[in-house]
């Protein structure tokens, strides 16, 4: 905070009520009677010294600007009981409120590694197969001795969050919940990305008016998850939100769009970011009833490997799913949940994305995937050969939609390779196709397996597409349901059969050129 900042506003300084600048005493009393006065006043910064300040629940006031210095940390305390809410900052109905500086903010979780007392149903499959290969089943969770998140505010108006260090949180970092006008600028996130779960980075929930710049976040677990949740309240739509120049990276999903959405996510746009080091790079999962549509995500780089079995995701770059949670779930009383969900929409450009795990796009038959398009994409594809979890064996699956569009996108095999690799894409139950100038050859693993597949597909434009070299098939289309599918302009020379058709598609389901 500059001299004239100082001057131009009433400032509290938590030293002149009573902190003492060292982590063995509590600064709890000090830093809430310095809010207090500051909200009591009308307003104001509440300046937090270089000094390190151990302390629970701080509840926030109206116009408060909290000011942590260079040099300054303030401790999440060690003793559970002191918490009088699940957080460090807390604030409820109250507008104009800031955390800023260049100081930092510690949760100190601690963890304890140990076998799971629940089933997650998410990472079951994993589970088995670390069984079956004997890995280790412990896995981390926070010592009871680790409370909270670090930012909680609930239906708050006006709230900035800028260049402060937050660190080691117990769990989510900052959830805003129902929040109006959040700008979030220039923050670093850290937690353990062995042992941090729970500890999302950013979750805006049922949040309206956001913007999420500038920030780096390496977490456990989800770095930016978008939720409209009820879990404080009636469920609001999550909307008119932007983010850009992050560098994401997670145990979990660098980027999500959460499973727990009850009413809707829309109109967010996400540009320029950097994905590294991730179980999962971009994730839709609409499986509570809600809605997500309107999302543009663009001028990305997506890198994924897979980390420990208890994560979820499969080091896949891209991943959509549209479900009832009962479907992930079976053990749930169907009656009990909300219809399916819709995902709409949605448009992905410019992303440059490389990972040994299979992505698919995929909505539901009750449910299609809603116009939703791939533009200038690169998909890398390699393996962990000594991995046991070797799942779907295509780069990437298409399944369930209406309106689907790559164009510009290529598929490229890289070493290490897996011998479980056959096809690179799969369409399957999709109305409306187009492919155009899509390039993909063989998995070095299986060069005599079509490159692309389509099975079920109802009207398709396959144009200006390209065989890499090694081609055997290079397209394979098949299922009943086929009709309408036209080739067109088609660079099919590298390829020593071009295209192969299943004896069930009718003859006249498949045309060259336009007619």
């Amino acid at each position: 905070m500059t001299v004239n900042e100082q001057q131009a506003l009433t400032v509290f300084n938590i030293r002149n009520f009573g902190a003492s600048g060292r982590k063995e005493d509590s600064a709890q009393a000090a830093l809430q009677a310095a809010i207090d006065a500051c909200g009591a006043a009308g307003g104001g910064v509440v300046y937090v010294p270089p000094g390190a300040y151990t302390t629970s629940t701080l509840h926030l006031r109206n116009r408060v600007r909290v000011h942590v210095e260079a040099g300054a940390t303030i401790y999440s305390s060690k003793d559970p009981t002191s918490f009088g809410k699940n957080a460090l900052f807390y604030a409820e109905d109250v507008e104009h409120i800031t955390l800023e500086g260049r100081g930092t903010i510690d949760g100190q979780a601690e963890y304890v590694w140990r076998l799971s007392n629940f089933r997650d149903m998410n990472i079951y499959p994993n589970q088995m197969v670390a069984e079956k290969y004997g890995v280790p089943l412990k896995r981390a969770f926070p010592t009871p001795e680790s409370v909270g998140h670090l930012v909680l505010f609930i239906r708050c108006q006006d709230v900035r969050i800028e260049n402060l260090n937050f660190l080691h949180s117990p769990s989510w970092t900052m959830h805003l919940f129902a929040c109006d006008r959040v700008d979030v600028n220039g923050v670093y996130i850290y937690t353990s990305r062995a042992a941090g779960v729970w500890a999302d980075g950013i979750d805006p929930d049922g949040c309206q008016d956001v913007r999420i710049a500038n920030c780096t976040i390496d977490t456990g677990d989800d770095a930016i998850v978008f939720y409209s949740s009820n879990i404080h309240g009636p469920a609001r739509p999550c909307e008119n939100i932007t983010v850009t120049n992050c560098r994401l990276s997670s145990s979990s999903s660098a980027l999500k769009f959460c499973d727990v959405n009850y009413n809707a996510i829309r109109n967010v746009t996400v540009t320029n970011c950097v994905i590294t080091d991730s179980n999962r790079g971009i994730a839709f999962m609409v499986w509570d009833g809600g809605v997500v549509e309107n999302v543009v995500i663009s001028n990305m780089t997506v890198e994924c490997r897979r980390h420990d079995w208890f994560w979820w995701g499969d080091a896949e770059p891209l991943h959509f799913n549209v479900v009832r949670r009962s479907t992930i779930d079976p053990e749930l009383d169907e009656s009990t949940l909300p219809p399916i969900g819709y995902l709409r929409n949605v448009r992905l450009s410019n992303i440059i994305a490389h990972g040994p795990g299979p992505s698919r796009i995929q909505g539901d038959p009750t449910s299609l995937l809603e116009n939703v398009t791939l533009q200038n994409v690169r998909l890398t594809i390699d393996a962990d050969p000594e991995s046991p979890w070797k799942k779907k064996p295509v780069a990437l699956t298409l399944k369930n939609a209406r309106n689907f569009t790559l164009r510009d996108v290529a598929f490229a095999w890289e070493a290490p390779n897996s011998d479980h690799w056959q096809s690179a894409l799969v369409v399957d139950n999709v109305q409306g196709l187009t492919l155009d100038d899509v390039s993909a050859g063989p998995a070095p693993s299986a060069p005599e397996a079509p490159v692309i597949v389509l099975n079920n597909v109802d009207g398709a434009v396959i144009k200006h597409c390209r065989a890499q070299a090694g081609t055997s098939t290079f397209l394979q289309i098949a299922g009943e349901a086929t009709r309408d599918v036209v080739l067109w302009g088609n660079d099919l020379r590298r390829a020593s059969a071009a295209v192969a058709r299943s004896a069930e598609v009718e003859p006249e389901a498949v045309r060259e050129g336009w007619t």
